[in-house]
Protein backbone atom coordinates (compact mmCIF):
# COMPACT_ATOMS: atom_id res chain seq x y z
CA UNK A 1 0.00 0.00 0.00
CA UNK A 2 1.29 3.45 -0.94
CA UNK A 3 0.57 6.20 1.59
CA UNK A 4 0.20 9.92 0.88
CA UNK A 5 -0.02 12.68 3.47
CA UNK A 6 -2.69 15.18 2.49
CA UNK A 7 -4.03 18.55 3.58
CA UNK A 8 -7.57 19.60 4.63
CA UNK A 9 -8.65 16.14 5.89
CA UNK A 10 -10.96 16.95 8.79
CA UNK A 11 -13.57 14.28 9.42
CA UNK A 12 -15.36 11.12 8.41
CA UNK A 13 -17.30 13.06 5.77
CA UNK A 14 -14.02 13.99 4.10
CA UNK A 15 -12.84 10.39 4.35
CA UNK A 16 -16.08 9.11 2.81
CA UNK A 17 -15.78 11.47 -0.16
CA UNK A 18 -12.10 10.65 -0.68
CA UNK A 19 -12.71 6.90 -0.58
CA UNK A 20 -15.58 7.06 -3.07
CA UNK A 21 -13.60 9.35 -5.38
CA UNK A 22 -10.41 7.29 -5.38
CA UNK A 23 -12.22 4.01 -5.95
CA UNK A 24 -13.36 5.39 -9.34
CA UNK A 25 -9.73 5.38 -10.53
CA UNK A 26 -8.74 2.36 -12.61
CA UNK A 27 -6.12 0.39 -10.68
CA UNK A 28 -7.38 1.41 -7.22
CA UNK A 29 -9.41 -1.27 -5.47
CA UNK A 30 -8.56 -0.47 -1.85
CA UNK A 31 -8.34 2.85 0.02
CA UNK A 32 -7.29 3.26 3.66
CA UNK A 33 -7.68 6.59 5.44
CA UNK A 34 -5.99 7.65 8.69
CA UNK A 35 -7.92 10.73 9.87
CA UNK A 36 -5.61 11.57 12.77
CA UNK A 37 -2.44 11.46 10.64
CA UNK A 38 -4.11 12.98 7.53
CA UNK A 39 -2.92 10.07 5.40
CA UNK A 40 -4.50 8.17 2.53
CA UNK A 41 -3.29 4.76 1.42
CA UNK A 42 -4.02 3.13 -1.92
CA UNK A 43 -3.26 -0.41 -3.05
CA UNK A 44 -1.00 0.61 -5.93
CA UNK A 45 2.57 1.76 -6.38
CA UNK A 46 2.23 2.17 -10.15
CA UNK A 47 3.33 5.70 -11.07
CA UNK A 48 0.45 6.39 -13.49
CA UNK A 49 -2.12 5.31 -10.89
CA UNK A 50 -0.47 7.42 -8.18
CA UNK A 51 -0.43 10.43 -10.48
CA UNK A 52 -4.18 9.97 -11.03
CA UNK A 53 -4.73 9.58 -7.27
CA UNK A 54 -2.82 12.80 -6.49
CA UNK A 55 -4.68 14.68 -9.21
CA UNK A 56 -8.07 13.40 -7.98
CA UNK A 57 -7.24 14.31 -4.38
CA UNK A 58 -6.23 17.86 -5.40
CA UNK A 59 -9.36 18.28 -7.52
CA UNK A 60 -11.48 17.32 -4.50
CA UNK A 61 -9.63 19.83 -2.29
CA UNK A 62 -7.11 17.51 -0.62
CA UNK A 63 -3.66 18.26 -2.09
CA UNK A 64 -0.61 16.31 -0.99
CA UNK A 65 1.51 17.89 1.75
CA UNK A 66 4.10 20.08 0.02
CA UNK A 67 1.76 21.03 -2.83
CA UNK A 68 -0.08 24.34 -3.00
CA UNK A 69 -3.08 24.58 -0.67
CA UNK A 70 -5.00 27.48 -2.15
CA UNK A 71 -8.28 28.96 -1.02
CA UNK A 72 -9.84 27.01 -3.90
CA UNK A 73 -8.54 23.72 -2.44
CA UNK A 74 -9.87 24.67 0.98
CA UNK A 75 -13.28 25.58 -0.44
CA UNK A 76 -13.47 22.33 -2.43
CA UNK A 77 -12.53 20.30 0.65
CA UNK A 78 -15.30 22.04 2.61
CA UNK A 79 -17.85 21.07 -0.07
CA UNK A 80 -16.43 17.52 -0.27
CA UNK A 81 -16.65 17.25 3.50
CA UNK A 82 -20.29 18.34 3.55
CA UNK A 83 -21.16 16.03 0.66
CA UNK A 84 -19.45 13.11 2.37
CA UNK A 85 -21.36 13.76 5.59
CA UNK A 86 -24.70 13.88 3.78
CA UNK A 87 -23.90 10.72 1.83
CA UNK A 88 -22.83 8.78 4.92
CA UNK A 89 -25.95 9.85 6.84
CA UNK A 90 -28.26 8.68 4.06
CA UNK A 91 -26.57 5.26 3.66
Amino acid sequence: MTTLEILNLKCGGCANTIKKGLLTIEGVTEVAIDLEASKVGVNSSEETVLKSVKSKLASMGYPEVGDANTIIHKAKSFVSCATGRMTSESD
